[in-house]
């Protein structure tokens, strides 16, 4: 692949939720070139999290208008949790079934933010991606509750962490040539496709030169 793109992401934040048709729409434009796409969680700690639901609904009547949607998120999904493990590492669990694309975590997200399910519930986030995914939930439930789940989702969120950006989403964009940029924050898809292009550009014209000119001269 010329241009990976990796979208690191809390399954309950709602600038995420805005962000998936973003993430779908570049999906669906560079289905047939060489770029590749990953998601990673980037686990919220208290620092980025509502502290009521009345913060929340504040945010979300804020952040609903920026994107004009039709429609309000709902908060009743809310707990107090100071992060919230289980709908994160359900998601993160999948992919040992087999589903590593954004089934599981566009059915987490809709239960919490479209309908208000309490998703920090174990039992209530493995109902919504079993029922998704067509997973045995206790085969799931085991798996997303084990050491191994949980170090993962913490070694993401170091990864995000170590980018120095504190929104999500957060969209890491890598090319073969070894350019790197970071878009933290973003929820529309311009910006980004703009960046791919230039990349994929760029790449094109480093494989054009190397058929012309081969390797450099040795020192």
């Amino acid at each position: 692949m010329n241009v990976k793109v990796t979208y690191y992401l809390d399954v309950i934040s709602s600038w995420c939720y805005w962000a998936e048709p973003a993430w779908a729409e570049l999906k669906q434009r560079y289905s047939k070139m060489s770029v590749a796409f990953n998601w990673k969680i980037a686990l919220l700690d208290e620092t980025g999290m509502s502290k009521s639901r009345a913060q929340a609904d504040w945010f979300y009547q804020r952040s609903g208008t920026i994107v004009r949607s039709p429609f309000m998120l709902n908060s009743g999904w809310m707990t107090h949790s100071q992060e919230y493990l289980p709908p994160n590492c359900v998601a993160e669990a999948a992919k040992d079934f087999g589903v590593a694309d954004d089934r599981v975590r566009l059915a987490l997200m809709a239960a919490a933010m479209r309908e208000g399910q309490p998703v920090g519930d174990w039992a209530v986030s493995v109902a919504v991606a079993a029922k998704a995914a067509h997973l045995d939930a206790a085969r799931l439930l085991k798996t997303a509750q084990s050491p191994d789940i949980e170090q993962r989702v913490r070694q993401t969120t170091a990864e995000f962490h170590a980018l120095q950006v504190t929104q999500r989403p957060t969209f890491l964009l890598e090319d073969n040539i070894g350019d790197r940029a970071v878009l933290s924050g973003l929820v529309k898809v311009a910006p980004l496709v703009a960046a791919i292009d230039a990349m994929l550009e760029d790449a094109a014209a480093y494989a054009s030169h190397a058929a012309h000119f081969g390797s450099p001269p040795p020192n």
